[in-house]
C-alpha cells in the first residue's frame, strides 16, 4: 500500500468515526429544541387556563367526597405529618420542587444514549401523557388541598425560607404568578415519576436501578400528597395517563415500527462505497 492510499484509508476511517457522532449531536440538538418547546407550551397553556377559583374548589371537594366514599382519603393525616415533622416538611419541599425536572431530564439523557428505539417510544409516551394532562388543566381546573379553606397546610410555603421557591408556589421566588395553582388534577409530578420507573424497567436497567425507580415514583406520590399539592385521585389519574400513553404508543409502533431512519440517526454508518455512489 503506497502512502497516498494509506492516507486516503485513514481519512475514510476518521470520516466513518466522526459522521455518526455528528449525526447524534445534530439529533440531540433537535431533541433538546423539541423538548424545550414542549415545556414552554406546558407552562404557557397552564397560564391561559381559567383562574376562576369557585368551580376549581367545587371540583376539588367532589374529588375529596369521592375519596371519602371509597375510604381512600389520607390527605389530612399525611399533610399533618409533613407539617408537624420539620425535617420531613423540608425534605418534601425540596423533593417536590427539584426532582420532578432533574430526574426526568436525566432519564431522557440516559435513554437517548442507551437506545434510540426505546428513547423514541418513551419520549412519545411522555409527550402524550403531558398533553393529556394539559387538556385536563384547561378544561377542568382543580384546586389542590393547600387552597381548600385552610384545612391543609401549604408545606412549601411553610419552608420557603430555606429553599429557592417562593411562598405562593413551587416556582422560583418572584415567578409565582407564572404558575397555574389550579392545575392539581391530574398530577404530572406523579405521572412523570412513574414514567421514569417504567423507562428503567423497559430499557432493562440493572435490577437495583429499577427498584430505585419504583421507589422514586412511590416517594413522589407520598410527597405530592403530603405537601398539600395533590389529591390521591390526582396521583392515580396521573399514573393512569402514563400507563395508557405507553400502551397507546407501543400499540401504534407495532403497526408502524420505529427504525433508525425515523429516529433521525443511523445505528450503523453505511459503507463508504455506498456513500460514494
Amino acid at each position: 500500500m503506497d502512502e497516498s492510499t494509506h492516507s486516503l484509508t485513514s481519512a475514510e476511517n476518521i470520516f466513518r468515526r466522526r459522521v455518526p457522532a455528528m449525526l447524534r449531536v445534530r439529533r440531540g440538538v433537535i431533541e433538546l429544541m423539541f423538548l424545550t418547546v414542549l415545556y414552554v407550551t406546558y407552562s404557557a397553556s397552564r397560564l391561559i387556563a381559567s383562574s376562576d377559583f369557585s368551580p376549581a374548589r367545587g371540583r376539588a371537594l367532589d374529588l375529596l367526597s369521592f375519596e371519602r366514599d371509597w375510604r381512600i382519603s389520607i390527605e389530612g393525616w399525611l399533610n399533618h405529618l409533613f407539617a408537624q415533622v420539620d425535617w420531613l416538611g423540608v425534605f418534601g419541599s425540596y423533593w417536590y420542587a427539584t426532582t420532578h425536572y432533574v430526574v426526568t431530564v436525566v432519564a431522557l439523557l440516559w435513554l437517548y444514549h442507551r437506545s434510540a428505539t426505546e428513547y423514541v417510544t418513551a419520549r412519545r409516551a411522555l409527550v402524550l401523557a403531558t398533553v393529556a394532562g394539559l387538556v385536563f388543566y384547561l378544561l377542568a381546573p382543580t384546586a389542590p388541598p393547600r387552597l381548600i379553606d385552610g384545612r391543609y397546610v401549604d408545606i412549601l410555603s411553610q419552608h420557603a425560607d430555606v429553599g429557592w421557591w417562593g411562598a405562593d408556589a413551587s416556582a422560583p421566588r418572584g415567578f409565582g404568578s407564572w404558575t397555574n395553582e389550579l392545575a392539581a388534577f391530574p398530577s404530572l409530578h406523579a405521572g412523570w415519576s412513574l414514567w421514569v420507573a417504567m423507562v428503567l424497567i423497559r430499557a432493562g436497567a440493572p435490577r437495583l436501578v429499577q427498584l430505585l425507580g419504583m421507589a422514586y415514583a412511590f416517594t413522589m406520590a407520598v410527597v405530592v400528597i403530603g405537601t398539600g399539592n395533590h389529591w390521591i385521585l390526582d396521583v392515580l389519574v396521573g399514573w393512569l395517563l402514563v400507563v395508557m400513553a405507553f400502551t397507546t404508543t407501543s400499540a401504534w409502533q407495532r403497526r408502524i415500527p420505529v427504525t433508525a431512519h425515523e429516529d433521525g440517526w443511523p445505528d450503523v454508518m453505511p459503507p463508504i462505497e455506498e456513500n460514494r455512489r
